[in-house]
């Protein structure tokens, strides 16, 4: 195996302000594992919302700074810290969180030293751009459809429908026979989502948009909503809900706060939830999560596959970032170390 090189390239956030020259490219030591942790090589890392957010400073942690960004990523172990966990997955291909600590840095990076516990070694037949993004966006598709099953569901109405978690939830409910009500903003977001065979796809800048939500979620029982937009869709959705309904909220593609009209909690009982993929997580043993992974694993090439749009070194992070933002429908962008 070849050296390991002193130093590395990573994207380096420098501060929260949003600004170009909040953010680059730097060269900065090669991390390397303590007990129980691993050093990967990355082969790609994408981009997501919730790594938007964060580097504006809008997730629901901030690390000390200079950080390098990215949540999730793939590559191969090519060195291990004492442990059992680590010593076994030397040498093999992973998907992999980054931790929530600045000491071991991100996924944006030709490097990464993360828990072995964070690692998830990929089946042969599942490539290193699929398991790249094999974390965030499939595991909280599965996270959302499991409290719709769980308490007997058979309509679900989610926003943001045509972006990729959008469309994992699509092509999941539709295996497990429960019919989505999907929120797009674009009259080629709706055709996408119907050459999928989503059936109930609705364009919120139509003016009958409101009322047609309404007699859709009554007439169809989607008593549980997922809201990845906040803002004022937040308590367009919950209006539109029955008595009782759930909306979980688990985005903030809007970057403002949900807005509900009291009433309807008060009078109309619904609730209104936060969820967060790390807290769901939390709930689980361990065995549970590896069962959860297993499933999706199979499934990543069918029902939660990610397209991918571009792939980009890490010097042209930036130009990445302004295609995500600006185009996320056409999938992911992928930086390849």
């Amino acid at each position: 195996m070849n050296e390991i090189p002193s130093t590395m390239r990573a994207v380096l956030l420098r501060d929260y302000e949003g600004g170009p020259e909040s953010i680059t490219v730097a060269e900065v030591p090669t991390p390397q594992p303590g007990r129980g942790q691993v050093l990967i090589q990355i082969a790609a890392a994408p981009v997501n919302p919730s790594d938007l957010a964060f580097i504006k400073g809008f997730y629901g942690f901030m690390k000390s700074l200079p950080t390098i960004p990215g949540f999730e990523g793939s590559g191969t172990v090519i060195r291990a810290g004492s442990g059992l966990m680590p010593r076994y997955l030397m040498g093999r291909r992973v998907a992999c969180a980054a931790a929530a600590s600045n000491i071991e840095g991100g996924t944006w990076a030709q490097y990464l030293v993360t828990n072995a516990n964070r690692c998830i070694p990929l089946n042969k037949e599942v490539s290193m751009e699929q398991g790249a993004s094999l974390l965030v966006n499939p595991m909280t598709a599965w996270g959302l459809l499991e409290q719709a099953r769980r308490s007997g569901y058979r309509a679900v109405i989610q926003s943001a429908a045509a972006g990729a978690l959008g469309r994992m939830i699509v092509r999941l409910a539709q295996r497990f026979s429960i019919v989505t009500i999907n929120i797009v903003r674009r009259p080629e977001q709706e055709e996408l989502l119907r050459s999928m065979g989503a059936e109930h796809v609705l364009n919120e800048n139509s003016t009958e948009f409101d009322e047609t939500l309404k007699d859709l979620c009554h007439t169809l029982g989607a008593g549980i909503g997922f809201d990845a937009v906040a803002g004022e869709m937040s308590e367009r959705i919950l209006r539109a809900q029955p008595r009782s309904s759930r909306l979980l909220i688990y985005g903030m593609l809007s970057l403002k706060p949900s807005q509900i009209d009291p009433a309807l909690l008060i009078f109309e009982r619904k609730h209104v939830e936060g969820f967060w993929l790390s807290s769901w997580l939390s709930t689980k043993h361990l065995f549970s999560q590896r069962r959860i992974l297993d499933r999706i694993q199979k499934l990543i090439s069918s029902d939660l596959s990610t397209a991918v749009q571009t792939r980009l070194p890490l010097e042209d992070f930036a130009h990445g970032l302004a295609e995500y933002k600006n185009h996320m429908t056409k999938g992911k962008v992928l930086l390849q170390p």
